[in-house]
């Protein structure tokens, strides 16, 4: 089995002082180059994603960072000047329009050529709602049926083109086949959509969709991230989401490589030391999950040890493999690129 490896880079890191330890000036945290230069420093380590959380509250804490750069902008940006890693934001699913976050993942799997991924998860903070002028909602059945809703309506808008919708006849003046757009005709309890999608079908045909667990229905994601504060519990959960019907599962782990001690953190597993246990450690996770994505203290020394001393020792032991140029993220990560539902349903309609 070979471990598939991610980084979160949001931020400075997960530690409260982190933004202290950075390798830069403050005021150079919100810009664009700061971003490349870490995502560029992650894929030539060899990690398969860098993921970017989001919110529309400030992520420090007292004295930190007091704001961040919208999660798929960042993704968009970078897509450009890297080549192998895959690019997964989190977009909200409580106050979030399907309808955009649909089109907002599928543009940012063209610009990356296929290695787009998306992190659903749940907007928790009354803030948030607070922001966009929306009614708060808080009851978990709510929160959940948005999450399910949410989901739902983004994968179905992914296939409302099918892949050969786009003709592009200039002689004739036809772009698009119309019989290969399709409405999805979503109705929920809170909004509904007509669709079709604004954009065409994207490369992958649907992004990778990742989950949190004990929120997401593993049905509706390709990966499952669990939690657990020891290598049991995370082989539990993983257990757990297994049956469920989970594709893939993912281990959350702090790493702190560097002088600071990891972040408190009630969830996830937390490792600090030097960097042959934290190969040791994951080594043993390999028997248990399919990846692991890593959440640094500080991004800008553990990093530069992950790439160094962590990566290279687990590709040398086969725990670990670099994603190939030219393969999304889907490919890299074994899954297969799905049928479209619309043109399955149209066959099988032409056919009776």
């Amino acid at each position: 089995m070979s471990l598939h490896l991610g980084i979160e880079l949001d931020g400075e890191g997960t530690h409260p002082e982190a933004w202290r330890r950075a390798a830069h000036t403050p005021d150079r945290l919100l810009t664009g180059r700061t971003v490349a230069d870490r995502v560029a420093a992650a894929e030539n380590a060899g990690f398969t994603f860098a993921s970017f959380d989001d919110s529309l509250l400030p992520p420090g804490a007292v004295g930190g960072p007091v704001g961040r750069i919208d999660a798929v902008n960042r993704a968009a940006f970078v897509a450009a000047t890297t080549s192998t890693i895959g690019l997964v934001p989190v977009v909200g699913t409580t106050y979030a329009e399907p309808f955009h976050t649909s089109s907002q993942l599928a543009t940012l799997d063209y610009a990356s050529r296929g290695r787009g991924g998306w992190i659903a998860a749940r907007d928790t903070d009354p803030r948030v709602a607070g922001a966009l002028g929306r009614t708060e909602i808080t009851a978990p059945a709510d929160l959940a049926r948005e999450e399910r809703d949410a989901i739902a309506v983004v994968r179905n808008l992914w296939d409302s083109w099918e892949d050969d919708a786009v003709i592009r006849d200039y002689a004739t003046g036809r772009f698009v086949d119309r019989d290969r757009l399709h409405y999805i005709d979503f109705r929920g309890e809170t909004y509904s959509v007509k669709g079709p999608a604004i954009v065409p079908r994207p490369p992958q045909g649907q992004l990778v969709v990742f989950g949190l667990d004990g929120q997401t229905d593993p049905t509706q994601v390709d990966v499952v991230l669990v939690s657990g504060t020891t290598p049991g519990d995370i082989a539990d959960a993983a257990a757990r989401a297994k049956d469920r019907g989970a594709a893939l599962v993912f281990a959350e782990l702090d790493v702190a490589l560097g002088a600071a001690t990891p972040a408190p953190s009630s969830e996830r597993l937390s490792f600090a030391g030097e960097a042959t246990g934290l190969v040791e450690l994951l080594r043993a996770l390999d028997s248990q999950v399919d990846g692991v994505r890593l959440h640094p203290a500080v991004v800008d020394e553990d990093l530069p040890v992950l790439a160094r001393y962590v990566i290279p020792a687990l590709l040398r032991a086969g725990a670990a493999h670099r994603p190939v140029p030219g393969s999304t993220l889907r490919s890299t990560l074994g899954l297969d690129r799905p049928a479209n539902r619309f043109r399955a349903e149209r066959l099988a309609e032409s056919s009776r």
